[in-house]
């Protein structure tokens, strides 16, 4: 009897402890194990379930994590379940990672010249990584004889390198700058001073002293003539400049070059357009002046100065009613131009032309004699403006290329200088163009850009 009684119990408690077992297990059943985040990313939850006796609990579980996003370390996130007064938890790890490589970036070129016989200066480099940020003074160099090695390691232990290949050799030409304009007009008979000259290489330094000067003035004869300016370095490169004086008489100090061309264009600049002409003009070796606004890409107002045009102001905006309303509102217009100039090529042009011409007579509209007004105003402030004796008539007058080609070649004069006026935001101009100069070229005309020495072509004043 004892015997049984003791088997009864312990399968009691067998019971009774299965029971409890299945009371107190954890519903919560986690998909996956600990997670990793790489530093910059926010936790994605895999996934969990909760069933407790046939019934399903998953969304009675509370997720809480106390992850900081900004800080590499062992984080947790916790589920808790409450079930008849019975607390269930369970927790998952998540680890926060860097993986990434930092950046170097060098200053100057990756594969740079340097000059024959000398040590690298060095240009410059930064590293930047996604944790530890700005680690620069972390960088190790290991200078070799062709090359810098740049090596970084950030506080995760990812490493990264660089190199900087170094050449010995010299491959650019002095820098030479003939410290007057590159088209001068004098009238005859009076002295032809020489500007100074400067010639700076980058390796060699100031070689001034060894620039060569072929040609010669004679200033008591009317004429053309070209000096060249030649000068070379140690290693043999080469710059070359010409420099035009023309010697005339007075009335062609006042009238204009017989026979020269002035290619001028108004509007621009625009992509499209302006590129493909600066590529004819190039082509061609022919100068010509932009008279730009505030429209079109720095960079093509940039490359008209850097191809040795003239870069003159024309407005700002465009639209009569504000630049003539008043004397105070054209002088806003045209600085603000002015200003854009500058900032891009680093002058400040004083050659202007004004919308419409200076003989337009719709300015009459908005302020009455605003143009005999300005017309003298903008002389006595300095600058000069032009006008012209020649329209291609691209500004409303035709579309068609061969129509502006006529306009331009059959009234070009052999005894006055030729000022075009036409538009660098026509295409219609851009297919003309070549053919323009080509006719020029063949017929004995010279192409001149507008300087400040170049005597003004104006138009009658009608307001």
């Amino acid at each position: 009897m004892k015997k049984k009684t003791i088997i009864i119990s312990a399968i009691i408690i067998f019971v009774l402890a299965l029971i409890t077992i299945v009371i107190v297990s954890n519903p919560i059943k986690l998909k996956k194990g600990s997670v990793l985040i790489e530093y910059g990313q926010k936790y994605s939850e895999p996934g969990f379930k909760a069933k407790k006796f046939g019934k399903d609990y998953t969304n009675k579980v509370k997720v809480k994590n106390n992850i900081n996003y900004k800080k590499l370390n062992n984080y947790e996130v916790t589920y808790t379940l409450k079930i008849q007064g019975i607390t269930y938890t369970k927790k998952r790890k998540v680890k926060i990672i860097d993986t990434k490589k930092p950046k170097i970036t060098l200053n100057g070129n990756k594969n740079t010249n340097v000059c024959p016989k000398t040590t690298y200066n060095e240009e410059g480099y930064k590293a930047i990584d996604n944790y530890d940020k700005d680690i620069t003074k972390k960088v190790k160099k290991q200078v070799k004889k062709d090359k810098i090695i740049y090596t970084v390691k950030d506080s995760s232990g990812n490493t990264a390198k660089k190199t900087r290949n170094l050449t010995y050799q010299d491959k650019t030409s002095p820098e030479l700058t003939i410290n007057q304009e590159d088209i001068k007009t004098i009238i005859v008979g009076s002295k032809y001073t020489e500007g100074k000259i400067n010639a700076i290489d980058n390796c060699d330094g100031d070689i001034s002293d060894q620039v060569k000067k072929i040609g010669t003035v004679d200033t008591n004869k009317i004429g053309k003539y070209k000096i060249t300016y030649e000068v070379q370095d140690k290693q043999g490169n080469k710059t070359i400049k010409e420099k035009t004086i023309n010697v005339v008489d007075k009335a062609s100090l006042t009238n204009g070059i017989p026979g020269t061309i002035y290619l001028t264009f108004d509007d621009g600049p625009k992509e499209g357009t302006t590129n493909v002409i600066l590529d004819i003009l190039k082509e061609e070796n022919v100068k010509a002046t932009f008279f730009v606004t505030s429209n079109g890409p720095d960079s093509l107002i940039k490359r008209e100065y850097d191809e040795g045009h003239t870069v003159g102001l024309h407005t700002s905006t465009h639209r009569y009613d504000i630049v003539y309303a008043s004397d105070e509102s054209f002088y806003q217009d045209i600085t603000a131009v002015q200003d854009r100039v500058k900032r891009i090529t680093g002058e400040t042009s004083m050659i202007i032309r004004f919308p419409g011409g200076s003989s337009n007579s719709v300015s009459k509209k908005y302020s009455a004699g605003i143009m005999t007004r300005l017309t003298a105003s903008t002389q006595e402030k300095g600058f000069k403006y032009y006008d012209w004796n020649i329209s291609s008539g691209d500004a409303g007058g035709t579309t068609d290329p061969s129509v502006i080609y006529n306009n331009v070649v059959n009234n070009l004069k052999k005894d006055r200088a030729n000022m075009i006026l036409m538009h660098d935001i026509k295409p219609y101009t851009r297919d003309a163009l070549k053919q323009i100069i080509e006719y020029g070229k063949q017929n004995g005309y010279s192409f001149e850009k507008i300087t400040m020495t170049t005597p003004m072509i104006t138009q009658k004043v009608n307001n």
